[in-house]
């Protein structure tokens, strides 16, 4: 080997180090490395310092909307020194003009994905100041304006980003439109269960928290009111998705805006009660009604204790009131009071409880003709009452 070889050899080395990298300078590249490697080494420390620094600022106001804005832009901040270390190892490089118009591109991406990232993440709590017009927008409606704003948000950052590359935003919403027309016909469930649920929010048929009961469907405590359906969970703590559409086309019942609860029995007495034992009976239950704190009073409401029919095997007294709890537990025990108390009256009017009875007669077959009645009567005692369920 002669020292023109190794000359040669060595000229092909500083040609691969000045041009081995699409034309860029390997030292040059080592060194962008190294700055890039750097900043993220100091990006804990610098997230730290500022994030201290903003919390620090924000401790000292009342309100705590500032602090929850800072802690929904710490992921942002945290990506900043990324944002900075592609810039400075871009811009220390000597790239051809190509390169260059690449590195612009990645440079301005990574800037809009951080600014509309940040926008996106303080959209929760920004809800929050939409909270105090809570007298004008319900608190589902509040949730769906923060969906659409932080879709929103999420769109006009791809469009920016593709904005910048070159691709023409405007050429594929009207594709996305021709595509969607042809969607919309295979979806007409998805779209009619969107705006049944805005008629849901809109009309405040119910809020999350409330009991409701749809016939048929579902009964139990509003959770979410989704774009497509409507979480429910029941009283045995599963969780039912209903379409909107079942919830804006059905009677939808909300017991927690109940004003007072209802009781309403038909007590059933033998025939043999006299007239003064019905009268005691009525008496003594509606006075037991007036006087107790736990019903609501005739004057407030409808409440009565009436005389109603002669039925089949009874004669049938009609008590209707209300109870002015709405709490199911509560209404229960006022319940029971209630029964165990008209147990009580009839016991003291000496006269007794219906139940259902038949009489048969037989004829006999013969010169002597007689009538034999038998009875057949239900064994439960007891007062004849409306089917009751949690819901009265």
């Amino acid at each position: 080997m002669s020292m023109s070889d190794f000359q040669d050899f060595w000229a092909l080395v500083l040609d691969v180090w000045s041009n081995g990298f699409y034309g860029v300078d390997i030292g040059q590249f080592i060194v962008a490395l190294s700055i890039f490697i750097v900043l993220m080494l100091v990006r804990n420390l610098f997230t730290r310092l500022l994030l201290r620094r903003l919390e620090k600022l924000v401790s000292k106001t009342d309100t705590q909307l500032d602090d929850s804005l800072v802690e929904a832009l710490r992921n942002p901040i945290r990506f900043i020194p990324v944002v900075l270390g592609v810039f400075f190892a871009s811009t220390y490089l000597s790239l051809s003009e190509e390169l260059q118009t690449f590195a612009t591109n990645v440079n301005r991406s990574l800037i809009a994905f951080t600014i509309f990232w940040a926008l996106y993440r303080i959209s929760d709590p920004l809800s929050e100041i939409m909270m105090r017009a809570a007298h004008i927008l319900t608190a589902s409606m509040i949730q769906w304006l923060s969906k659409a704003i932080k879709i929103a948000f999420a769109l006009l950052g791809a469009a920016t980003i593709l904005e910048i590359w070159g691709i023409e935003v405007g050429a594929i919403i009207a594709g996305l439109g021709l595509f969607g027309v042809a969607v919309a016909l295979g979806a007409q469930d998805l779209f009619k269960n969107l705006i049944a649920g805005l008629f849901v929010i809109g009309e405040q048929r119910f809020q999350p928290g409330d009991w409701i009961l749809v016939k048929g469907i579902v009964e139990g405590t509003v959770e979410e009111i989704g774009f497509r359906t409507t979480t429910i969970r029941r009283f045995d703590k599963a969780p039912v998705y209903v379409p909107n559409a079942a919830l804006s086309d059905n009677a939808v019942t909300n017991f927690s805006r109940m004003t007072y609860r209802r009781i309403k029995w038909v007590v059933g007495l033998e025939y043999g009660s006299s007239a003064t034992q019905l009268n005691q009976v009525r008496d003594a239950i509606e006075d037991y009604i007036s006087n107790n704190d736990d019903f609501v009073k005739p004057d407030e409401t409808s409440t009565f204790v009436r005389i109603d029919s002669f039925s089949d095997s009874s004669i049938d007294v009609l008590l209707y009131c209300f109870t002015r709890t709405t709490d199911w537990l509560d209404w229960l025990a006022i319940k029971e009071q209630l029964l165990l108390e008209i147990k009580g009256i009839v016991e003291v009017a000496g006269t007794g409880f219906a139940f259902p009875s038949r009489s048969l007669y037989l004829e006999a077959i013969g010169d002597d003709l007689e009538v034999a009645p038998l009875h057949f009567a239900n064994k439960q005692n007891g007062p004849e009452t409306s089917t009751l369920g949690e819901n009265e």
